[in-house]
C-alpha cells in the first residue's frame, strides 16, 4: 500500500465493525486509547495487514490483528472478515451478589452505602 493509498486508522475500526461512528473511533484515538503495534496513534495514522491493533471500547480490552482494508463500507460479515481477534480472555469479576434495597424502604443509611460501594468498586 503506497502513501497515496493509506488507509486510516479511524476509519479501519469503523468499516470493519469495530465501532459504531468514526467519530467514536476518532476521539477514541485522540484519547490515546488505540494502539497500532504498541504505539499510541493519531487517528489519521496508516494500517496496513498484519498490523497488531489494541483498544478500549469503553472497559473492554480487544486486540485484533489486521488481515485486510476494505474498499469502503461493506456488509458486517464480510467487514468481519477483514480481522483476526485475539482478545485475551478476560476472567469473570465475581462479586459475591448485588445489593438490593426494597422498594419503599427509605433512604439508605451511611453503613448500608459502604456496603453498596464495596462491592460497585472491587479492584480489577
Amino acid at each position: 500500500m503506497s502513501d497515496s493509498q493509506r488507509y486510516r486508522i479511524d476509519n479501519w475500526l469503523k468499516h470493519v465493525c469495530l465501532f459504531k461512528h468514526r467519530t467514536e473511533a476518532t476521539d477514541a484515538c485522540r484519547g490515546g486509547r488505540v494502539k497500532v503495534n504498541g504505539q499510541r496513534v493519531k487517528p489519521a495514522a496508516p494500517v496496513r495487514a498484519e498490523d497488531i491493533v489494541e483498544f478500549y471500547s469503553g472497559e473492554t480490552f480487544r486486540r485484533v490483528v489486521v488481515k485486510g482494508v476494505p474498499d469502503g463500507q461493506q456488509a458486517k460479515e464480510l467487514a468481519r472478515t477483514m480481522y483476526v481477534d485475539e482478545t485475551p480472555v478476560q476472567p469473570k469479576l465475581d462479586t459475591g451478589g448485588t445489593v438490593y434495597r426494597e422498594r419503599g424502604a427509605g433512604r439508605p443509611t451511611k453503613r448500608e452505602r459502604r456496603e453498596a460501594d464495596r462491592f460497585k468498586n472491587v479492584p480489577r
